[in-house]
């Protein structure tokens, strides 16, 4: 079974519903992420991934890549 951890990712950039849309479908894009919400009214995305088969650093240049950026420390669950 593969291994499992969820993180929360404070995002900068997002202003709307479709801004969250962008992020959601773009994490939910890279292999070895399982599920994503996004919550742009309070910037954050919460994340569960395989750590084997994505890293931190890949969700965070996805995220880079469509013009946000991830603004703290992530809180690894």
């Amino acid at each position: 079974m593969a291994e499992r951890r969820r993180v929360v990712l404070q995002i900068g950039g997002m202003h709307c519903a479709s801004c969250a849309q962008s992020v959601e479908s773009m994490l939910k894009s890279l292999d070895g992420v399982h599920s994503v919400s996004v919550n742009f009214a309070a910037s954050r995305a919460s994340v569960e991934y395989d750590p084997t088969r994505v890293s931190l650093a890949d969700m965070e240049r996805a995220i880079n890549d469509i013009g946000y950026r991830v603004l703290k420390d992530q809180i690894v669950l």
